[in-house]
């Protein structure tokens, strides 16, 4: 995402400044490394030459959910066993020798560490290679009174999504065997347009379950 300036409408004697999507190739290993505490592009998308049905290259897009914390500075000695952790995303060529970013090793001998991940980084073209894509996610969390009884997943979420982009020719969820699709012309209680108005017959089988109940926090407000 850039911004350039053209002339304002309504305004000929100044500038705006608008946000264009710009298309920007990433061939060798070195340009496509992000480090921790910089910016990473808004869509990353890996790409191939094969197209869609509608002439746009198939390929994923990489979405980063949550962040890893402060990176170790590279003065201390023990930095290098952990190196992957300068980066947010790095995409290197795919090496049967480069399997893993560390090893069970490093967290025993730190400060000689046989799997150094900086050192897979070493400026290789991407173009047309088999790649992988090294994503560093994290999150800090830090207990309190909350947390009691357990601690909730709401805004402790971590990961990252890896989302067909232009892959398909259209949503393949359409297709999954327990969709249902109906015009207006259709009568949707008619087990021959959906299922699921025969789901009492076709699950007949399902076992019968006793009604919920819930007795709140019974345990914990007691003496």
């Amino acid at each position: 995402m850039e911004y350039e300036s053209v002339q304002a409408p309504w305004s000929p004697e100044h500038q705006i400044q608008r946000p264009k999507l710009t298309t920007k190739i990433l061939d060798k290993e070195e340009k496509a490394t992000f480090p921790l505490d910089g910016k990473v592009p808004r869509y990353l998308h890996f790409a191939t030459s094969r197209e869609n049905h509608w002439n746009q290259e198939r390929g994923y897009r990489i979405q980063i959910v949550s962040f890893a914390g402060d990176a170790l500075p590279q003065t201390s000695t023990m930095e290098r066993s952990i190196s992957w952790n300068r980066y947010k995303l790095a995409v290197t060529k795919r090496k049967e020798e480069e399997m893993t970013s560390t090893c069970i090793y490093n967290q025993n001998d730190p400060w000689d560490p046989l799997v150094v991940f900086a050192d897979f980084i070493d400026n290789e073209t991407i173009i047309n290679e088999d790649l992988v894509a090294w994503v560093s996610v994290g999150f800090l969390h830090v207990p309190h009174a909350e947390d009691i009884p357990t601690t909730v997943t709401l805004g402790n979420g971590v990961g990252f999504l890896l989302r067909p982009y232009n892959y398909f020719d259209a949503d393949p969820s359409a297709k999954s065997p327990d969709s249902v699709y109906f015009t207006a012309q259709q009568d949707a209680s008619k087990c021959e347009v959906t299922h699921v108005a025969c789901l009492q017959n076709t699950a007949s089988c399902s076992p019968s379950l006793p009604p919920f109940t819930y007795n709140g926090f019974e345990n914990l407000t007691g003496p």
